[in-house]
């Protein structure tokens, strides 16, 4: 499958929830200030395996590109996040999209449960992100269409969860495509129970407030509970959306979330 040329397919948290007195909630759920801007490549449980097997530390800026033109994906995506984020390179998001370009042109169609699958996906992933943009001066144009089969092609073949979260997004906000809430939550709840923390949050809120579902606060709140431990620092709004909801749930709500993270991680133990 020919992606581009140009791209043609393209339990502390027990305590927490019980302790805190109820306010009124002023979170808000799905618009520009719900989440911030994803940066082009984010770390990967799977990615970051495969880099620690296939690439050592050490590995050199010139052996990296030796292994990345002999067609090496974990080379190429070495190098793609490395001029995506200037890391050790100076950055250069075309270089990027090139690298990240020859893997999705090469593994479109390698096995989903197989080694490089996590590799070949957020490749997938990157590139769409750079589509809903663009690349500034060159000729990479903003094409959130592009950008949503990219996401599409990742959240379905590969079930890639970061793939999901921005497919959900795109169909909440609207982007590129009329807006359908009934696909974004589809998607997002599949990203949520993959362990991706953005679409935990923002599904958290959803079931929190209503808002295009029925109101479960409880279960919102749970949500809410997991994507706050896993919050990066600068994500304040995931932070800031579980406090509000944490404030205005019942002793009721606080306690029936609790017995409904309990559950959740103990199925993901087993």
């Amino acid at each position: 499958m020919r992606i581009c040329d140009p791209v043609a397919f393209a339990v502390v948290i027990g305590a927490a929830l019980v302790a805190a007195p109820a306010h009124a909630f002023e979170g808000n759920a799905i618009n520009g200030n719900a989440a911030a801007p994803l940066p082009v490549v984010s770390p990967q449980g799977g990615v970051a395996a495969a880099l620690k097997k296939a690439v050592p530390p050490a590995t050199s800026l010139s052996s990296l590109q030796y292994a990345a033109e002999g067609g090496h994906p974990v080379a190429q995506w070495k190098l793609g996040q490395m001029y995506a984020s200037g890391d050790g390179v100076a950055q250069d998001d075309l270089r990027a999209f090139d690298y990240f370009s020859k893997i999705a042109n090469a593994h479109a169609e390698d096995n989903p449960s197989g080694p490089q699958a996590a590799i070949v996906a957020n490749a997938f992933v990157a590139l769409g992100r750079y589509y809903l943009d663009g690349i500034p001066n060159t000729k990479v144009k903003a094409d959130p269409e592009r950008a949503r089969e990219m996401f599409s092609y990742a959240a379905s073949y590969f079930g890639n969860a970061e793939a999901q979260y921005n497919l959900a997004r795109l169909y909440l906000d609207g982007i590129g495509i009329p807006k359908d809430a009934k696909y974004g939550v589809r998607w997002l709840g599949l990203a949520a129970q993959k362990g991706q923390h953005q679409a935990q949050a923002l599904l958290g809120q959803m079931l929190f407030n209503g808002i295009n579902l029925q109101r479960q606060a409880a279960r919102g709140l749970m949500w809410l509970t997991l994507a706050r431990d896993s919050a990066t620092s600068d994500e304040t709004w995931i932070k800031e959306s579980y406090n509000a909801a944490l404030a205005k749930a019942s002793e009721d709500d606080r306690a029936m979330a609790l017995q409904m993270l309990e559950r959740w991680l103990q199925g993901r133990r087993d």
